[in-house]
């Protein structure tokens, strides 16, 4: 049935010119430019023979309008839903697993995926650090964690306390910069940044997302200090008390950085294997099947061995070393990944470090700290037969693409619960509609008479409640972290180009055989004919009609 459907919505869309490539122009008032319409078919976007009185005018918007809705409503039935696999792999760039021959891994968020459980864990610990050793206010310690409150990817102006969302092209998403926990107005925040949402290049951050006076939270692990961060300025500004907010933002990450420093989330998560490490039988099964295949295996974490060690016996079993042929701990990345100068440094069962130097990297040993220059020396794994999976943009697979020429996978846990949203029925439909009244405003703004101003301005309105709507299915403050509303966001910006894959869990590898081809989609550009589902809406507003527009020119 959704088939049926969608094949005579496609039928009705053909007719209006909807097959990629401009019509020559024509005289008929049903779809000008479009070409000859086919018997009863209209195009939803066309301005029919415009009538020349404005109330006559604003019928003919609103005709057009429900025309619009009952297309949208023809292209999606209700049996369209849920098209994507959440345990799907998605491709940046076409790459052949055949072509690999080794697979590299990070160890947190990539062989051991966490638990929800272990956020509360680090920001009250790191809040009782706040109050019990850098002397903050006993009241702080009222604050609990909010998993619901932010979402990784978002930006943090040290010098004005601000949490917000940026996309692509450097702007603030309006309604998603917040200091503390309360919004800041949209008004107050382009004064903010001298009457733009624009955040200079040279602001926004370095080569790893940390700039001068504003950082980009990227891994997992920043969701506790965001909402840490947060808290804290909450508080301040609650009682009216003045701080400078470069000191607090060094004491917030300095206290959620001993959490991991003094090793209480290792001992937590130790204590308690079962409660924190998820999918261990399903990264077994990844390993034993690469193995089995004849791929060669290696790890670079940033980790201490001992911590490493009793996940993977956890996980995998005590020989988990004979899965692998090289094992770097305490990496240092992305140190290691630039720095020439810190040696290989081989640790016995005991973590006791070892003298001699190393002139080979030998299956079933560790070693510690390093290099990648020296790493490449040794192994001679170089170029594209290397593929790299890690969780952290930045610290993981930037440089390993982009200086090395690796192929990269990136682990992105929140995509499975993104995906399941977008499959619902309210988010495609709120969003395909949102699409197609876009579409609408584009093609109905020749229209400026006082009446048809009115029903532009109700469209704008509704538009952009559409907007929010779909927003907040995601997170409430802030939205999807791949999307500000249509533009892809900074993170999705730099998903793209540092990595060749992303997926949820790296058990989304087992859905495919080790010599699969992954194809990306061919994304239209927007001069490129109309492929997705709002241009499948619009299609033939995206050519405007000569005689129409002749009054701009």
């Amino acid at each position: 049935m959704a088939g049926a459907g969608l094949r005579a919505a496609a039928r009705r869309w053909l007719l209006c010119g909807g097959h990629g490539g401009p019509r020559a122009a024509s005289s008929s008032p049903s779809c000008p430019g479009c070409g000859p319409p086919g018997p009863g078919a209209h195009c939803p976007s066309a301005p029919r023979s415009a009538p020349a009185d404005s109330a006559d005018l604003s019928a003919h918007l609103w005709a057009r309008y429900q025309d619009m809705r009952r297309l949208v409503h023809d292209l999606l039935p209700p049996e369209v839903c849920s098209l994507l696999n959440p345990a799907a792999i998605y491709a940046n760039n076409e790459i052949s697993l055949g072509d690999v021959e080794v697979y590299g891994f990070d160890y947190d968020y990539t062989l051991a995926q966490y638990a929800d459980a272990l956020h509360p864990e680090i920001f009250s610990t790191a809040r009782d650090i706040l109050i019990e050793h850098y002397k903050y206010p006993e009241g702080i310690r009222k604050y609990d964690y909010d998993p619901s409150f932010a979402i990784r990817g978002l930006h943090y102006d040290i010098q004005k306390s601000l949490l917000m969302k940026i996309d692509a092209f450097h702007y603030v998403q309006l309604g998603t910069a917040y200091r503390g926990l309360q919004p800041v107005p949209d008004d107050e925040v382009i004064d903010l940044y001298g009457g733009t949402q624009h955040i200079p290049l040279y602001q926004m951050s370095g080569f790893y997302g940390k700039g001068p006076s504003i950082k980009q939270f990227m891994d997992v692990f920043s969701l506790p200090e965001m909402a840490l961060l947060s808290c804290v300025v909450d508080y301040f500004l609650g009682h009216g008390l003045e701080f400078d907010q470069v000191h607090l933002y060094k004491d917030v990450t300095d206290a959620i950085r001993d959490v991991h420093v003094k090793g209480l989330m290792y001992q937590w998560i130790e204590q308690d294997m079962e409660k924190y490490i998820l999918r261990g039988d399903e990264t077994f099964a990844v390993l034993s099947r690469l193995v089995a295949h004849g791929k060669q295996l290696f790890l670079i974490t940033n980790s201490p061995f001992s911590f490493v060690d009793k996940g993977m016996r956890h996980m995998v079993g005590p020989d988990w070393r004979q899965l692998f042929d090289v094992v770097i701990v305490q990496a240092d990345k992305p140190n290691f990944f630039t720095d020439r100068r810190k040696p290989f440094r081989k640790l016995d069962e005991k973590g006791s470090l070892h003298w001699d130097r190393i002139t080979r990297l030998e299956k079933g040993k560790i070693y510690r700290q390093g290099n990648l220059f020296d790493f490449l020396r040794l192994t001679e794994w170089r170029g594209p037969r290397v593929l790299y999976f890690g969780d952290h943009l930045y610290s993981d697979l930037a440089d390993l693409m982009l200086r090395h020429g690796w192929r990269t996978g990136a682990i992105i846990p929140e995509l499975e619960r993104e995906i399941r949203i977008i499959n619902t029925e309210q988010y495609m439909h709120s969003l395909t509609w949102q699409q197609a009244l876009t579409g609408l405003l584009e093609r109905m703004q020749t229209y400026q008479d006082a009446e048809s101003r009115q029903v532009l301005a109700a469209w704008m309105k509704e538009r952009q409640e559409l907007r929010c709507i779909t927003k907040a299915l995601f997170n409430a403050q802030f939205g999807s972290i791949f999307r500000t509303f249509h533009n892809p966001t900074y993170f999705s910006r730099r998903l793209v180009r540092f990595s060749d894959l992303y997926m949820a869990s790296l058990s989304c590898l087992l859905n495919y055989s080790v010599d699969f081809t992954f194809y990306p989609r061919r994304t239209p550009l927007q001069h490129e004919a109309p492929l997705w589902m709002d241009q499948l809406c619009t299609g033939c507003m995206k050519t405007p009609f000569l005689g129409d527009m002749a009054h701009i020119r």
